[in-house]
């Protein structure tokens, strides 16, 4: 997709800027165009998505999954009417004043991977979103693959914030005043942003720019990776990286079925807002600067340059020992508490305290050596515990 021009590539949407004369009177909205319909029927996905079994976010649903949040999908709308999102989105804004549907599909990708409805049991669906018990926001600021207009995002973000605790947006965007603007109206709100660190084709490499809002401070920044863990070729290294997330060889909902094939850091974002949403469920007294130093701390490690901290992992992320104040160090998976890295300093007030502690157990244990030994004798010779007297010039 484009803004200003917005273009797609690898199903992540880029923001770039281009220079245009002095537009003297804006034109009338054109209706929009709806890209036909695409998707195949549920019988068509016949095994568990890779990105489930990689996950295994079902676990974390044993604490939960992801009641009390909200989540916003900033990008080009949701198709409600999907049978895994009936229901599930309690709002909708449109930007563009065009239309709240999904005229390009993207933002419905979008939507299922963060909380399609679990369908497994009823009607034998395996895909589902990661935090299902999660309600959705629309926020939609784009009508296509291409919009003129690149203050619409930063609209979006703002009345997105004033609804949901977790923003997502699979969006690659130049820096703007009215875009950090937005960003910190969020984080005031303590609305977490998580944000794709953006795509590049073969031609653009070694000339990636920065892709924002996820280079910005306090927005989780989401990197793509297969189905080996490893960093996707077209994934932004230019962008700052926080954690990786499946991002390639998705199914998702799209507006009249599924989608196979998807591709792009733009869904790598939405696995990693799901488990923001399932976090925010779980610690709702956590700033969304603690969610994001949770969700680092806990992810797998990292796997080379643009993985961040590497794969996050949804279970550690609800359930794991995290000190407070600690961000992630490329911690690993791990049963117990968690190891953040790193070698402490060296403390000398504690070295100093643990010698005078050594010293005192040593004449400790001497002195009780000591009475072991005296006392029984002392009885055998016929001494009795007394008052010790003082003689009367030895008074204070």
């Amino acid at each position: 997709m484009r803004v200003a021009g917005l273009v797609a590539g690898a199903g992540c949407v880029v923001l770039t800027t281009a220079l245009a004369p002095p537009v003297l009177a804006a034109p009338a909205a054109a209706p929009a165009q709806c890209n036909p319909a695409q998707g195949q029927p549920a019988n068509q996905i016949t095994q568990q998505p890779w990105p489930q079994q990689r996950l295994d976010f079902q676990e974390a649903w044993k604490v939960t999954r992801g009641e009390g949040v909200t989540v916003a999908v900033v990008d080009s709308g949701v198709s409600a009417n999907h049978p895994q999102l009936r229901g599930r989105v309690v709002a909708s804004f449109d930007a563009t004043k065009t239309t709240p549907n999904d005229c390009f599909q993207h933002g419905t990708e979008v939507a299922g991977i963060i909380g399609a409805a679990d369908h497994r049991q009823s009607r034998g669906v395996p895909f589902v979103g990661v935090a299902p018990g999660a309600k959705l926001v629309n926020a939609k600021f784009t009508a296509g693959e291409s919009t003129s207009d690149n203050t619409l995002l930063p609209k979006a973000i703002e009345w997105a914030a004033d609804r949901a605790q977790v923003i997502n947006v699979s969006v690659a965007a130049p820096d703007t005043p009215a875009l950090r603007k937005a960003v910190l109206y969020a984080q005031r709100k303590d609305a977490l942003i998580v944000a794709a660190a953006g795509n590049v084709t073969d031609q653009q490499r070694g000339q990636e720019q920065k892709a924002y809002p996820a280079s910005y401070p306090g927005v989780l920044s989401v990197a793509a990776a297969d189905v080996n863990g490893t960093i996707a070729d077209f994934s932004n290294l230019k962008t700052r990286v926080d954690v990786s997330a499946p991002g390639q060889g998705i199914v998702s909902t799209g507006p009249t079925g599924y989608i196979g094939g998807l591709g792009g850091t733009s869904f790598g974002a939405p696995y990693a807002s799901g488990v923001a949403a399932l976090v925010r469920s779980r610690h709702k007294d956590l700033t969304y600067q603690q969610v994001i130093d949770r969700i680092k701390a806990t992810a797998e490690g990292g796997n080379g340059t643009g993985s961040g901290n590497g794969m996050i992992s949804p279970m550690q992320a609800v359930t794991g020992l995290v000190e407070p104040g600690q961000a992630g160090a490329g911690a690993r998976r791990a049963a117990g508490p968690i190891d953040i890295g790193g070698e402490l300093p060296e403390d000398g007030r504690t070295r100093g305290i643990a010698g005078v502690i050594a010293a005192a157990t040593i004449i400790l244990a001497v002195l009780v050596a000591f009475g072991g030994a005296v006392v029984p004798l002392g009885r055998r010779r016929g001494w009795r515990p007394g008052r010790a007297r003082v003689a009367a010039g030895d008074k204070d």
